[in-house]
């Protein structure tokens, strides 16, 4: 074989050599593309899903939050609700309500009383609300009270057989689940009422009968 030849062959060969080379270079070039694509794909999507996990669990807890500030309308019950007069110079007519359940309830105004069956309920003594007026919430197991001052013989009147009670509800017109009737001769109970007005719930008795005058 001759020189020239054999020059010729080894460039060919050298050539192919580079080709090969180049082509596996590319293929893995190729190939660790693909791979860092996929890794970053993946992490986009595992973001997302924390993103969206994040953001219901979130959500769900404002929802938890916005339901545990709900406070549902106090009902009345002949057990919920009693009557107690007291006499002297301060006379009058204390009601009390006790919210028996385990959640907090809200009463708005006054009790809606009529005694022996009248057509109209006690008046208020705040005057009657032009929207919804004044709200007292009570806790589980608390107290509310409302008094009917008795210190005049009008505002005594005469002694009452029955009372029908019904709440107010959170509009002026409105009335919450009642109304339930009270016979004070099964109660053994002496309830003088005649023309007066209650006052608002409030949270203690003291309160509720410095607002009808008849408190220091």
């Amino acid at each position: 074989m001759t020189a020239p030849r054999t020059r010729r062959r080894s460039a060919a060969y050298a050539a192919l050599a580079l080709g090969l080379a180049g082509s596996l270079a590319l293929t893995g070039c190729n190939s660790h593309s693909s791979k860092k694509s996929k890794k970053t794909s993946s992490s986009s999507s595992k973001s997302k899903k924390r993103k969206i996990i994040g953001g219901g669990a979130a959500a769900a807890g404002a929802g938890a939050g916005a339901a545990s500030r709900r406070v549902s309308p106090c009902r009345p019950s002949t057990y919920r609700v009693t009557f107690s007069q007291q006499t002297g110079p301060d006379s009058h007519v204390t009601v009390k309500f006790k919210n028996t359940t385990g959640n907090t309830c809200r009463l708005y105004n006054g009790p809606r009383l009529r005694f022996n069956n009248a057509k109209t309920p006690l008046p208020l003594l705040a005057g009657e609300p032009s929207v919804m007026g004044s709200t007292l919430d009570v806790p589980a197991k608390g107290y509310a009270y409302a008094v009917i001052p008795t210190n005049t013989p009008a505002s005594k009147g005469s002694e009452q057989k029955s009372v029908t009670i019904d709440f107010m509800g959170s509009t002026a017109s409105s009335l919450t689940h009642g109304p339930v009737t009270l016979n004070f001769a099964e109660k053994r109970l002496h309830i003088s009422v005649g023309k007066s007005k209650i006052t608002n719930w409030s949270h203690s008795v003291h309160g509720a009968e410095v607002t009808a005058g008849v408190g220091n």
